[in-house]
Protein backbone atom coordinates (compact mmCIF):
# COMPACT_ATOMS: atom_id res chain seq x y z
CA UNK A 1 0.00 0.00 0.00
CA UNK A 2 3.06 2.56 0.55
CA UNK A 3 4.53 1.95 -3.11
CA UNK A 4 4.52 5.55 -4.88
CA UNK A 5 3.54 4.96 -8.71
CA UNK A 6 2.48 7.44 -11.47
CA UNK A 7 -1.19 8.41 -11.56
CA UNK A 8 -1.33 10.64 -14.27
CA UNK A 9 1.32 13.15 -16.94
CA UNK A 10 -0.48 16.04 -17.95
CA UNK A 11 1.34 17.97 -20.86
CA UNK A 12 -0.44 21.52 -21.53
CA UNK A 13 0.10 24.32 -24.05
CA UNK A 14 -0.73 27.59 -23.85
CA UNK A 15 -1.36 29.74 -27.07
CA UNK A 16 -3.34 32.52 -26.09
CA UNK A 17 -5.37 32.73 -28.98
CA UNK A 18 -7.69 30.90 -30.77
CA UNK A 19 -7.16 30.33 -35.11
CA UNK A 20 -4.76 28.05 -37.11
CA UNK A 21 -1.65 28.53 -34.87
CA UNK A 22 -3.57 26.63 -32.06
CA UNK A 23 -5.15 24.16 -34.23
CA UNK A 24 -1.57 23.54 -35.35
CA UNK A 25 -0.20 23.07 -31.92
CA UNK A 26 -2.70 21.15 -31.47
CA UNK A 27 -1.22 18.57 -34.08
CA UNK A 28 2.45 19.35 -32.69
CA UNK A 29 0.73 17.88 -29.26
CA UNK A 30 -0.94 15.01 -31.20
CA UNK A 31 2.23 13.83 -32.12
CA UNK A 32 4.61 14.43 -29.26
CA UNK A 33 2.27 12.18 -26.72
CA UNK A 34 0.50 9.91 -29.79
CA UNK A 35 -2.82 10.41 -27.51
CA UNK A 36 -5.95 12.45 -28.27
CA UNK A 37 -6.35 16.12 -27.21
CA UNK A 38 -8.48 18.70 -26.23
CA UNK A 39 -8.52 22.25 -26.54
CA UNK A 40 -9.06 24.46 -22.95
CA UNK A 41 -11.58 27.51 -22.84
CA UNK A 42 -10.89 30.61 -21.05
CA UNK A 43 -13.26 30.98 -18.11
CA UNK A 44 -13.45 34.51 -17.21
CA UNK A 45 -13.03 37.86 -19.26
CA UNK A 46 -10.04 40.01 -19.21
CA UNK A 47 -10.15 42.95 -21.98
CA UNK A 48 -6.94 43.73 -21.75
CA UNK A 49 -6.06 40.69 -23.08
CA UNK A 50 -8.65 39.86 -25.35
CA UNK A 51 -10.33 36.98 -23.74
CA UNK A 52 -13.74 36.19 -23.34
CA UNK A 53 -15.58 32.92 -21.63
CA UNK A 54 -15.31 29.95 -23.95
CA UNK A 55 -12.13 31.69 -26.19
CA UNK A 56 -10.35 28.40 -26.70
CA UNK A 57 -6.77 29.28 -26.03
CA UNK A 58 -4.85 25.94 -25.18
CA UNK A 59 -4.86 22.47 -25.51
CA UNK A 60 -3.65 19.43 -22.96
CA UNK A 61 -4.00 16.34 -22.85
CA UNK A 62 -3.35 13.62 -20.17
CA UNK A 63 -1.37 10.17 -19.92
CA UNK A 64 -1.78 7.07 -17.99
CA UNK A 65 -0.47 3.76 -16.92
CA UNK A 66 2.63 2.82 -19.17
CA UNK A 67 1.98 5.73 -21.79
CA UNK A 68 2.90 8.31 -18.86
CA UNK A 69 5.93 6.37 -17.80
CA UNK A 70 7.21 6.31 -21.32
CA UNK A 71 6.35 10.37 -22.22
CA UNK A 72 7.95 11.06 -18.48
CA UNK A 73 11.48 9.62 -19.89
CA UNK A 74 11.52 11.67 -22.91
CA UNK A 75 10.59 14.46 -20.62
CA UNK A 76 13.19 13.77 -18.52
CA UNK A 77 15.72 13.59 -21.24
CA UNK A 78 14.92 16.98 -22.70
CA UNK A 79 15.11 18.22 -19.58
CA UNK A 80 18.59 16.34 -19.44
CA UNK A 81 17.35 14.42 -16.20
CA UNK A 82 18.54 17.26 -14.09
CA UNK A 83 15.11 18.85 -12.03
CA UNK A 84 14.97 21.67 -9.43
CA UNK A 85 13.71 20.25 -5.67
CA UNK A 86 11.03 23.63 -5.86
CA UNK A 87 9.38 22.27 -8.48
CA UNK A 88 7.77 19.17 -6.11
CA UNK A 89 4.93 20.52 -3.96
CA UNK A 90 3.84 19.53 -0.76
CA UNK A 91 1.97 16.43 -1.43
CA UNK A 92 4.63 14.86 -3.70
CA UNK A 93 3.32 16.22 -7.12
CA UNK A 94 5.85 17.50 -9.67
CA UNK A 95 5.30 20.48 -12.63
CA UNK A 96 7.95 21.31 -14.70
CA UNK A 97 8.23 23.36 -17.91
CA UNK A 98 9.72 22.49 -21.66
CA UNK A 99 11.12 25.48 -22.72
CA UNK A 100 11.35 24.57 -26.47
CA UNK A 101 9.68 21.33 -27.71
CA UNK A 102 12.46 20.71 -30.26
CA UNK A 103 14.37 19.11 -26.74
CA UNK A 104 12.08 16.27 -27.07
CA UNK A 105 13.55 13.09 -28.98
CA UNK A 106 11.10 12.17 -31.69
CA UNK A 107 9.65 15.82 -31.65
CA UNK A 108 10.83 17.45 -35.31
CA UNK A 109 10.77 21.34 -35.69
CA UNK A 110 8.14 22.56 -37.60
CA UNK A 111 8.78 26.61 -38.95
CA UNK A 112 5.21 27.14 -39.92
CA UNK A 113 4.91 26.94 -35.34
CA UNK A 114 8.16 28.23 -34.34
CA UNK A 115 9.63 27.82 -30.93
CA UNK A 116 7.02 26.73 -28.72
CA UNK A 117 7.14 25.85 -25.07
CA UNK A 118 4.85 23.25 -22.55
CA UNK A 119 4.23 22.10 -18.92
CA UNK A 120 4.19 18.79 -17.25
CA UNK A 121 2.39 17.79 -14.84
CA UNK A 122 2.79 14.87 -13.36
CA UNK A 123 0.35 13.34 -10.00
CA UNK A 124 1.91 10.60 -7.87
CA UNK A 125 -0.20 8.10 -5.83
CA UNK A 126 -0.83 5.37 -3.84
CA UNK A 127 -3.00 2.56 -3.62
CA UNK A 128 -5.82 3.70 -1.77
CA UNK A 129 -6.10 7.08 -3.04
CA UNK A 130 -9.51 6.41 -5.27
CA UNK A 131 -11.09 6.51 -1.81
CA UNK A 132 -11.54 10.36 -2.32
CA UNK A 133 -12.64 10.04 -5.76
CA UNK A 134 -15.95 7.12 -4.89
CA UNK A 135 -19.55 7.60 -4.15
CA UNK A 136 -18.94 7.53 -0.49
CA UNK A 137 -15.85 9.97 -0.35
CA UNK A 138 -13.71 9.83 2.63
CA UNK A 139 -10.04 11.61 3.18
CA UNK A 140 -6.99 9.78 3.19
CA UNK A 141 -4.72 9.43 6.49
CA UNK A 142 -1.91 11.82 7.18
CA UNK A 143 0.71 8.83 7.47
CA UNK A 144 -0.56 7.46 3.86
CA UNK A 145 -0.26 11.05 2.26
CA UNK A 146 2.76 11.12 0.12
CA UNK A 147 5.73 14.09 1.41
CA UNK A 148 7.69 15.76 -0.74
CA UNK A 149 10.87 14.04 0.44
CA UNK A 150 9.40 10.52 -0.63
CA UNK A 151 8.47 11.96 -4.34
CA UNK A 152 12.01 13.19 -4.69
CA UNK A 153 13.24 10.12 -3.69
CA UNK A 154 10.84 7.90 -6.34
CA UNK A 155 11.54 10.49 -9.19
CA UNK A 156 15.26 9.87 -8.24
CA UNK A 157 15.36 6.03 -8.15
CA UNK A 158 12.84 5.40 -10.94
CA UNK A 159 14.18 7.76 -13.71
CA UNK A 160 17.68 7.87 -12.18
CA UNK A 161 16.96 12.08 -12.25
CA UNK A 162 19.34 14.57 -10.61
CA UNK A 163 17.18 16.56 -8.08
CA UNK A 164 19.15 20.19 -7.12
Amino acid sequence: MREIFVEKVTLNVGVGEPGERLEKIKSLLEQISGSKVVKTETKKRIPEWGLRPGLEIGVKTTLRKTEADEILKRMFTAMESTIKESNFDRKGNLSFGIKEYIHIPGAKYDYTIGIVGLSVNVTLSRKGFGITKKRNKSKIGRSHLIKKEEAVEFIKNKYNVKVI
